[in-house]
């Protein structure tokens, strides 16, 4: 084969895989948002078959030959071209190692899956989950044996959301967490906590509804090319920049809930509406790592969306949209109350200082559930448990226990440590931010246009033309280091509980 026809091959790939991805994207969303319960099973053969088709696209001799010439012809292709072949070469590698069979059957599965965990968190039924938990679980093993035989199950899967994570470099940083943070907040607790109150009376869901737009409206997200929807529970879609969709879960006598939520997920929009339009339509268009997008989504939820600048830019909006529910209170009122501290049942509305607390605990039952050393009906009991222990909080059923997260029913086994990573990661690109302009200036003003433009440059535009080590190196330019993000939240902490 010769070159030219190797980039006819691989332009002709691009096309096939976007088209086909972005089908069975909006069969997915759709899944989650507006269609019938009932659908899954129509869904799943759909999903099925198009997996099947999307197999055969990438593992055939012909884009392998394609692929391999491209790579060694490095000088004589463009970056761009060279990265794409390669990361379409490592996903040919894992993927030619499962036979198509099961990769179908784990896709029609994964489908069926998710609508059984609705279900099943919507009536409290784990029993009903169960055994298709079972059965990702030990998908997920045997896939991982089909990649890498000679590495422990876990970190192959972990590998496949952040690259370079094991556990050899995963426990001594949830270690870390629990080592210096457990004091602060043991520290915390013995604290007067502040009023929050106002945030638990009753907003109603239309109001919310309107709320969310002024929220977008402020943090710079185009509506022309992201819209929102709501779910049980929220996530983050993209079908290029010109097509990413948000959601959202109201509750009605919690606000932060979906305001956070919307932040959360704003930052991932951001993310993807940010990558350069020359890579769109290609397998670079997206995040270059699940820890990165989660640095961009944390950073912007919590570095800046729990800041004092930025909730004296809230303020106002809030009043105008809830001028009964938010009368009398001061943006330091709000920023003390959207920062309470205290052991808490639901991950996705932890406050930082013990959220990576929740994520150590799905980091440990990971490995225990991966490694055979937990059966899938213990589960629940050994999430009790490790709450009680890790956070001193008594569970009180299982749909706020061991069903409140969507992951594991779409197989995203190994996800879990990215939150915490990429809430790390975030600390030191604000550090470096600092170095270049004043962030907060421009947050008070309720303008996030710079801090967009900065992480734009850094992060965002590039998708996965580099790798994740050289992303984050090229955004805070340095390595890694987590105790930057300790640091961060010990002198955060103190200072708003005096201690």
């Amino acid at each position: 084969m010769t070159l030219e026809q190797a980039l006819a091959k691989l332009n002709e790939l691009q096309t096939a895989q976007h088209a086909y991805g972005h089908a069975m994207g909006v069969l997915s969303l759709d899944g989650d948002t507006a269609a019938p319960s009932a659908s899954a099973k129509g869904r799943a053969e759909t999903m099925g078959y198009l997996s099947g088709v999307t197999y055969q696209l990438l593992v055939n001799d012909t884009v392998k030959e394609a692929l391999e010439t491209i790579i060694a012809n490095k000088n004589a292709v463009t970056p761009v071209q060279y990265r794409q072949a390669e990361l379409f070469k490592e996903d040919y590698d894992d993927s030619v190692r499962i036979p198509m069979e099961e990769y179908v059957e784990y896709s029609t599965l994964i489908t069926n899956s998710n609508a059984v965990w609705h279900e099943a968190k919507e009536k409290n039924d784990y029993a009903s989950f169960a055994p298709y938990l079972e059965k990702i679980i030990t998908f997920n093993r045997k896939f991982a044996a089909y990649k890498d035989d000679k590495r422990p199950a876990y970190d192959v899967l972990l590998d496949g959301f952040e690259k370079g994570a094991s556990t050899a470099t995963l426990d001594p940083f949830f270690a870390l967490l629990r080592t210096e943070l457990s004091p602060i907040i043991k520290a915390v607790a013995e604290k007067p906590a502040p009023d929050a109150a106002f945030l638990q009376q009753r907003f109603p869901i239309n109001d919310q509804r309107i709320f969310s737009d002024r929220l977008m409206q402020m943090m710079g997200i185009p509506r022309d090319r992201c819209g929102i929807a709501e779910t049980e529970h929220p996530f983050t879609t993209n079908f290029n920049k010109w097509d990413v969709r948000i959601t959202t879960n109201y509750s009605e006598t919690d606000v932060a809930d979906s305001m956070y939520s919307v932040i959360h997920e704003g930052g991932h929009a951001l993310y993807e509406l940010g990558t350069a339009d020359e890579i769109q339509f290609t397998n670079l268009a997206s995040g270059a790592s699940m820890g990165l997008h989660e640095s961009q989504s944390r950073f912007y939820e919590n570095i800046i969306g729990r800041s004092l600048p930025f909730c004296r830019a809230l303020l106002p909006v809030m009043q105008e949209c809830f001028p009964a529910q938010m009368k009398g209170v001061t943006a330091e009122a709000l920023y003390a109350a959207v920062n309470k501290s205290g052991p808490s049942l639901i991950r996705t509305q932890a406050d930082e200082l013990t959220y990576g607390q929740h994520i150590a605990i799905r980091y440990e039952m990971e490995k225990l559930m991966i490694g055979g050393d937990a059966k899938v009906d213990e589960l629940p009991a050994l999430w009790n448990q490790m709450y009680k222990e890790y956070l001193g909080v008594t569970v009180p059923n299982d749909r706020e226990g061991i069903l409140q997260d969507v992951h594991w029913s779409g197989g995203m086994i190994g996800y879990f440590p990215s939150y915490a990573l990429g809430s790390a990661y975030g600390v030191q690109m604000l550090a470096a931010m600092e170095k270049d302009f004043d962030p907060w200036a421009d947050v008070e003003k309720a303008d996030l246009s710079r801090v967009t433009a900065w992480l734009g440059e850094k992060i965002h535009r590039h998708g996965k033309l580099l790798t994740p080590p050289q992303l984050l190196k090229n955004a805070i330019g340095q390595d890694f280091d987590p105790t930057c993000y300790v640091s961060y939240l010990k002198r955060k902490f103190a200072a708003l509980y005096n201690l």
